[in-house]
């Protein structure tokens, strides 16, 4: 930049720092100044208050009053800030899963004229954010910091170019004090409540049950919040829809919600305060007033002493009246978000933004299919489908069909495949009696064997012999007992009688003969044999056979021959008794031959937070028990959004 002209003869000086806003300033000029020739529309100027810089600022109106006794141009200008309003984010532009600095330098990267880089950033957020059509960078950028839960200032560096953003977490420390007698002329105090909410419903973008809420993530699974338990103690009741389309994440739509309610669940206390600027006369130089500082007001008739923020620090005429401040203190902090986002050209962007439709989609399906080969019906579910509000099937299974019964063919010797073999079990088999034929009989002589001396096998043997039998009773007792007659006949047997007094009727040797072995001489010798006529019964048991066949092929020959081709709708004569259907893997509990609206919601394949899953192709199943032919409708309601693709 090169510097153009100091205004030395400038005055009615005035500027306006609200805190988060566009800051504004003005100063007039004499008309005959001759450095009125040097300005012009969209000139920068330096605004300096006793000395002290207030900020860079831009010329945007003028405002020339020519009476007879004076002729003066008022310029009314903006902060440079406002450069991000030159440029426009056109098209659809969508952050997700990205910390807050890439998001603010993604949109500091689409400035035509680069007036603008990205300094100290002390938030690191992972909010999703998207916008379309914008009219205005500065209102995206502020934006960003809207679902923080946390308090925030936007601060710059206006002194060097390219001008660099700030944006910082708020200081906690009291830099001055504001009461009467000291620096305070007058105090006007004002409670608003109006605005108080307890509960907020927030919505974002769709319409009618497509219209995106919190539920999903809300830790209560509610579509609303409720205000901390304390100020619900305090006062509660007090109910809020809040609808911003801009939204189409829950996450962020949550944030931001529970940020405006902790803003928005107590009045809204506001001071208004005619001081002086301290900061000019203080001896110390330490107190300090600023826009977003932290100062602490005493009020006398309450006697209490209560920290406050510089919502704004006004000034009206730096030359003439350089003391007099207006400053305005506030309990809480205006949520950004709602005062830059709602801008007349937000609103209008508004108008033409995307929100989408709801479309039924249907797919309609016939074939045949068997056990082996099953129906399988595919659709797409696009990335660009918001929500799926419906998804049913009908379907009814019908004769397989066929469209002609024969075929032409040459004859061919053809050979089967190859066959293993197998050893094979016959059939079983009853058991059973079989007479042979009969045979005649016959005498056979054995071979001629010598004789020989044969020793028995040693043993036993031990034995005694009866020697008299069958002794009789006498009719008295002998005088003498001994033995009485004796004789011989010529065979040499022997007789005798005696009278033996106390025995039995039979007498017995003395001793026996003892273990012993005898020696048999057996002679050279033969054996006739004689068998007779006869015949024999054989018996069969109930039996099987193994019955092994080797590895094979059979060739079969085909003379050349012709068939007539018959054309026609032919269907089988019969139909399954069941069908089982399969949604992207998942198997329905029903196996009806038909059906009627059936919710294949349940069984599609999710992600992790239990969304169906887009970009993909869904695929239905259906396999009859049998030859079968399948009629079916896919119908589908679904939200889509159309940010891809031409208008052709």
């Amino acid at each position: 930049m090169q510097l153009k002209a100091y205004l030395e003869n400038a005055y009615n000086i005035k500027y306006n720092p609200p805190l988060n806003e566009l800051w504004t300033a003005g100063f007039s000029l004499p008309f005959t100044d001759p450095k009125r020739e040097e300005i012009e529309t969209f000139d920068y100027v330096e605004i300096f208050d006793n000395g002290k810089r207030i900020g860079m600022f831009r010329i945007m109106d003028s405002e020339e009053e020519r009476e007879v006794h004076e002729k003066i141009i008022t310029y009314d200008c903006e902060h440079v800030l406002s450069t991000l309003m030159d440029s426009v984010l056109f098209g659809y532009h969508e952050r997700i899963n990205l910390t807050t600095r890439q998001n603010i330098e993604y949109l500091l990267s689409k400035q035509r004229i680069k007036h603008w880089k990205l300094g100290q950033c002390d938030f690191t957020k992972y909010f999703s954010y998207s916008w379309e059509n914008e009219d205005t960078l500065l209102g995206p950028i502020y934006s960003i910091p809207k679902p923080f839960d946390e308090k925030f200032q936007w601060k710059w560096d206006d002194t060097s170019y390219p001008w660099t953003l700030n944006i910082v977490r708020y200081s906690e420390e009291i830099t001055g004090e504001l009461r009467y007698r000291k620096n305070m002329k007058g105090i006007k105090r004002s409670v608003k409540a109006r605005d108080v909410m307890t509960r907020i419903y927030p919505l974002g973008y769709g319409e009618g049950v497509n219209q995106l809420n919190i539920k999903s993530v809300n830790p209560t699974g509610l579509e609303y919040i409720d205000a901390p338990e304390f100020v619900r103690d305090l006062h509660d009741g007090f109910d809020y829809i809040w609808v911003d389309r801009k939204f189409e994440d829950p996450k962020t739509l949550y944030a931001s919600a529970q940020a405006m309610l902790l803003k928005a669940c107590m009045p809204k206390v506001t001071y208004e305060i005619d001081a002086i600027d301290y900061e000019l006369i203080d001896p110390y130089k330490i107190e300090k007033y600023e826009t977003g500082k932290l100062v602490r007001l005493y009020d006398e008739d309450f006697n209490i002493s209560v920290d406050l923020r510089v919502m704004d620090r006004q000034k009206d005429d730096v030359t003439g009246n350089p003391l007099d401040v207006k400053l305005v203190l506030e309990n809480k902090v205006t949520d950004l978000g709602t005062i830059q986002a709602d801008i007349e050209k937000r609103q209008k962007v508004n108008e033409v933004y995307s929100q989408g439709t709801t479309n039924i989609d249907s797919q309609p399906f016939q074939d045949n299919c068997d056990p082996d080969h099953p129906a399988i019906i595919r659709f797409q579910i696009p990335n660009d489908v918001k929500n799926v509000n419906q998804l049913i099937l009908t379907f009814e299974t019908l004769r397989f069909r066929a469209y002609e019964r024969a075929i032409k063919g040459g004859g061919a010797v053809v050979a089967s495949t190859s066959a293993g073999g197998a050893t094979v079990g016959s059939t079983q088999a009853g058991g059973a009696n079989v007479s042979s034929t009969t045979s005649g009989g016959a005498t056979v002589g054995s071979t001629s064997a010598g004789g020989g001396t044969v020793r028995a096998s040693s043993g036993g043997g031990d034995h005694v012999h009866k020697m008299f039998h069958g002794g009789g009773i006498m009719p008295s007792e002998p005088t003498t007992i001994g033995l009485y007659t004796a004789f011989s006949d010529p065979g040499r047997n022997t007789a005798a009688s005696f009278y033996a007094k106390g025995t039995g009727s039979s007498f017995y040797t003395h001793g026996s003969s003892g273990n012993h072995t005898h020696d048999i001489s057996l002679p050279d010798h033969s054996h006739n044999i004689s068998i007779p006529n006869h015949s024999h019964n054989i018996s069969i048991p109930n039996h099987t056979h193994d019955i092994s066949i080797p590895n094979h092929t059979h060739d079969i020959t085909l003379p050349d021959h012709t068939h007539e081709i018959e054309f026609g709708i032919f269907e089988l004569y019969e139909t399954p008794s069941k069908v089982t259907i399969e949604v992207d893997g998942n198997k329905l509990p029903f196996d009806s031959i038909r059906g009627q609206d059936i919710n294949l919601i349940p069984y599609l394949a999710k992600d992790d937070e239990g969304k169906l899953q887009r970009g993909r192709y869904v695929e239905i199943k259906i396999t009859p028990n049998s030859l079968a032919r399948i009629n079916a409708t896919v119908t589908g309601r679904l939200f889509i959004q159309s940010r891809s693709g031409g208008t052709y």
